[in-house]
């Protein structure tokens, strides 16, 4: 079966961690809750690879910066659409609850992926 990912980029202040964890935690729940298949925070930690761009030069990363790679999994776009529309509308994910970011969300990137292959 084929499978869709909502895919994010986030550079982070590495001393925010501790927050932005807070606030994936509760949005892993949310989306959990309302049908994600999985959901995935990685936090860099080798970021500076001998080959390709690395997501230190990618993400114009300061010395005290990280990056979160973040995917969440649905089982097709269908029910990525189904799924976000409950989580945007659930009171736990209104912007009131997120006062302040831990991130730049001028630097925060997301995009939509279809499965290419998968094992």
């Amino acid at each position: 079966m084929a499978r869709y990912v909502d895919g994010f980029i986030i550079p982070i202040k590495k001393k925010d961690l501790k927050a932005y964890k807070k606030m994936a935690a509760i949005g892993c729940k949310v989306w959990m809750e309302h049908g994600a298949l999985d959901y995935y925070e990685c936090v860099g930690e080798t970021l500076d690879t001998p080959f390709g761009v690395s997501f230190t030069k990618l993400c114009k990363l300061k010395p005290n910066e990280t990056v979160i790679f973040a995917f969440i999994v649905y089982k097709s776009k269908a029910h990525a659409t189904k799924v976000n529309k409950k989580v945007h509308s659930d009171p736990r994910m209104q912007p009131e609850n997120f006062t302040s970011m831990p991130f730049d969300m001028k630097r925060f990137t997301f995009g939509k992926f279809e499965t290419l292959i998968r094992a």
